[in-house]
């Protein structure tokens, strides 16, 4: 199943819905006690998408034209948001930086969270060196602590999109990488967030990224240095992985920072990254004077 936050355009609520193919269905519609957000449909569990799945057999909900909502993030209040650094080869090689034995993890802070077709601004005082990653983002399912690899992935619930914007500039002047990728707007996720079950493989998904029109992210999952699973199970040595914390996993080579010349995010720029069978993430840009 595909889950989104869908709002209208006259309206500040955000509902949880299921899309199919060009439908919305809220999931208010299906359900009298209806999760109202994707973190609420997580911690339901599986007693919790069943029943989704039933109502919506039933067929007696109404169906909305998806074009008639806008989107917030596909995840709203995750318990954490862990962001996997030097995750391709070709990523750390470009940005001249080394992929250590274990993997580089630092955290990306709420605020940075918006949705499909937001506009994400940000001070030209602030930085001029604003940069684009195409993500594949992980949404835990059950509490995982201590796990193996080979258990791992049915910790998950399901999968994302993630454009992880940062600020180059100052990524390359601090010891630490939250607030370069944390301004507010820097973490777009979604439209939709899909259950585990509509990928077969987390490692075969082609990722790219199209900015202003220019493809300049062109790669597969499976260029992952180490794979969803194996992050999984590293992580969870050292924390409990909670029911809809989100991991974002690296980027495939392309970034702006390593061209020549070099492609920044500009003032007016639209970024589309995206990942075959989970979807489609657009982000306008504004830089302000």
């Amino acid at each position: 199943m595909r889950f989104a936050h869908l709002r209208r355009a006259d309206s500040s609520h955000v509902a949880l819905a299921v899309v199919e193919d060009a439908d919305a269905i809220l999931v208010s519609d299906l359900l009298t006690d209806a999760p109202a957000t994707l973190q609420d449909l997580i911690e339901g569990g599986a007693d919790a998408l069943d029943a989704i799945r039933r109502a919506l057999a039933a067929g007696a909900a109404p169906r909305h034209p998806l074009g008639d909502f806008g989107y917030a993030s596909a995840v709203l209040a995750p318990p954490a948001v862990l962001a996997v650094g030097l995750n391709y080869a070709a990523h750390s090689s470009e940005l001249g930086l080394k992929t250590d034995s274990a993997p580089t993890v630092f955290t990306l802070w709420p605020n940075s969270l918006t949705g499909h077709e937001e506009t994400t601004s940000w001070p030209r005082s602030l930085s001029e060196s604003v940069d684009y990653e195409a993500e594949l983002g992980v949404l835990i399912g059950t509490p995982a602590k201590d796990v193996p690899a080979d258990e791992a992935l049915s910790h998950v619930w399901g999968y994302t999109v993630v454009n992880d914007i940062t600020a180059r500039d100052i990524q390359f002047s601090e010891a630490q990488w939250s607030r370069c990728k944390s301004f507010d707007g820097f973490t777009p996720t979604g439209p939709f967030a899909v259950t585990a079950d509509e990928v077969a493989d987390p490692q075969d998904l082609h990722i790219w990224t199209i900015v202003d029109g220019h493809t300049v992210q062109d790669a597969s999952t499976g260029q992952m240095v180490r794979s969803v699973a194996t992050l999984i199970a590293h992580l969870s040595q050292s924390l409990t992985l909670l029911p809809g914390t989100l991991i974002s996993t690296g980027s495939p080579g392309g970034a702006g920072y390593s061209r020549d010349p070099q492609i920044f995010l500009r003032d007016r720029s639209t970024v589309t990254v995206g990942i075959d069978g989970i979807g489609e993430l657009t982000t306008h840009c504004r830089i302000l004077n």
